[in-house]
């Protein structure tokens, strides 16, 4: 089991976990800022692993985790990723099993540990932070039918410019209005596109030559996202 040290620390909830703060009494607000703790996270830390009891929920203030699955040979595939201001870690203890994937904070991140006995108290009491679990999990579930269906029919061109553009849909561009905001190595790329590492480094090479992204290590600059877009829908 993974063990990690509690830091406690001040944060402001009402920013921060706005979402599930404008829902709550003012009761409700001082059960969830006295049982709340803030934990930070080294680059590649897990933050919870297959197999463990869930008793957290968690919402990521700061970095950027993964959600992964261990498979066949060794091979990993990068299920989500989270951005601030998300939540995860509860599905499993809805459901009244262990966690079936693994999270690590794909950089330094700093997350925000809610108890799920908390959780439930809270909700069996107001409706509206109910449904908006309810949604969050309907939300989820479309996202991961939708992805199923691509890494599984689409061809290795259309699965890696989905994942091009799902990370610049997630975590946005730097200044220069091009170059993604997050910075991966090929075989993190590779896991998120179901795909081999060096079929990800082999399509990003076409791609470059294609006059359709531009590489500088890690970085990836889209030049031509429209084009992306139109071999992500040919799939």
């Amino acid at each position: 089991m993974v063990k990690q040290q509690k830091r406690e620390e001040e944060v402001d909830f009402s920013t921060s976990l706005s979402e599930v703060w404008r829902l709550l009494t003012g009761k409700e607000r001082e059960i969830l800022r006295n049982s709340s703790f803030i934990q930070h996270f080294k680059r590649n830390e897990l933050i919870y692993c297959e197999g463990e009891e869930p008793k957290d929920m968690m919402c990521l203030l700061k970095g950027k985790v993964k959600i992964f699955k261990d498979g066949v040979g060794g091979r990993s595939q990068i299920i989500r990723m989270i951005k601030p201001i998300q939540y995860f870690g509860y599905r499993a203890s809805f459901a009244q099993e262990d966690y079936l994937t693994n999270a690590s904070a794909f950089e330094a991140s700093t997350v925000c540990m809610i108890p799920m006995v908390v959780v439930r108290d809270l909700i069996k009491g107001n409706s509206d932070l109910a449904m908006f679990f309810i949604r969050q999990l309907s939300v989820d579930l479309g996202i991961a039918d939708e992805r199923t269906v691509n890494l599984t029919q689409k061809h290795i061109r259309g699965r890696l410019a989905e994942s091009l553009l799902f990370l610049k849909d997630s975590y946005g561009l730097e200044e220069d209005g091009a170059t993604l905001s997050i910075y991966l190595a090929r075989e993190d790329l590779a896991n998120l596109s179901n795909m081999t590492t060096s079929n990800a480094i082999r399509t990003l090479s076409t791609f470059v030559a294609e006059h359709i992204i531009a590489l500088d290590g890690r970085k990836i600059k889209l030049i031509d996202e429209d084009r992306l877009r139109k071999i992500s829908r040919m799939g």
